[in-house]
Parts: structure tokens; sequence; C-alpha cells
């Protein structure tokens, strides 16, 4: 076949280092524009964006042409650079080293997206801890607590 096709949806979830509570209200939305450039620039597509003050989720098309891990790696590098740039504040911003990236069905995509744009509704109910214990015993995958939270 000389034409390759791929359709493959992420929810990817990462948080500050430390969950430091440090992504300010009037610069989010701004730091997802730039991770959804981060992410075009991996021939990917940004379909949804939504951080709270210690974490972020972004629905991702991915590429079919870059690696994962190196697309994460530069969406965690970049994003951090603009945010040490941008916050004059925080000057040591980092991300924590790790990530939770979760397959999505096109047939839940929509659902998604809504529970991403629900963010600050539902962390005021539910920790970042709690929510990614739970992402990962749905989705089959062993967390190992003494590595998850750097």
């Amino acid at each position: 076949m000389p034409q390759s096709l791929s359709n493959l949806l992420g929810h990817l979830v990462f948080s500050t280092k430390h969950r430091a509570p440090v992504l300010a209200d009037a610069w989010r939305a701004d730091m997802h524009a730039y991770a959804g450039g981060i992410i075009r620039d991996c021939d990917g597509v940004l379909l949804s964006a939504r951080s709270v003050s210690d974490h972020i989720h972004l629905l991702i098309q991915l590429p079919r042409t870059v690696p994962v891990a190196k697309m994460i790696g530069e969406i965690k590098t970049g994003s951090g650079r603009w945010i040490r740039e941008k916050a004059d504040d925080l000057p040591e911003f980092n991300w924590q080293a790790g990530y939770g990236l979760f397959s999505v069905s096109m047939s839940h995509q929509e659902r998604v997206t809504a529970y991403i744009a629900n963010q600050a509704e539902h962390h005021q109910t539910v920790s970042f801890q709690e929510e990614y214990r739970l992402f990962c015993a749905r989705n089959g995958l062993k967390l190992d607590e003494r590595y998850a939270w750097d």
C-alpha cells in the first residue's frame, strides 16, 4: 500500500514537579496554544487542552511519523521553557519526570473532550493523584507509587 494512514488518539496527562500549584489562570490558555504548536510541529493535532494549577490534560491525534516519547519530551521541554520565560516568578519551573498517555477510541472522543473541558469543576472534589490512579486502573496499568509523584 503506497499510502500510510493512522488515526490514534491519546489522552496525555502530566503534572508540575511535586504537583506544585503554579500554573496561573492568567496564562494557561496561552500555554495550551503553545503546546498545540509543538504538537503541530511534530505532525500531531491538539484536539483539546485544559489544565488546573498543578497539571495538564491534552487530547492529541498522535503523529504517524514521530515517536510518541519524542513528541511528549518536546511538549514538556518546550512548554516548560515557555513557562519559565512567561512567568517571572517561576525561573525554576519543571514538569514532573513522567507522564500518563491513555488511548482513546474515536467513539469516546467527545466524552474525553468534555471531561477535559470540565477540569476545574472536577478537581474541586478529586485530587490529581486520585484521578491518575483511576486512569491507570481503568487502563490496566500498574502504578508504582514510589516513582509516580516526583
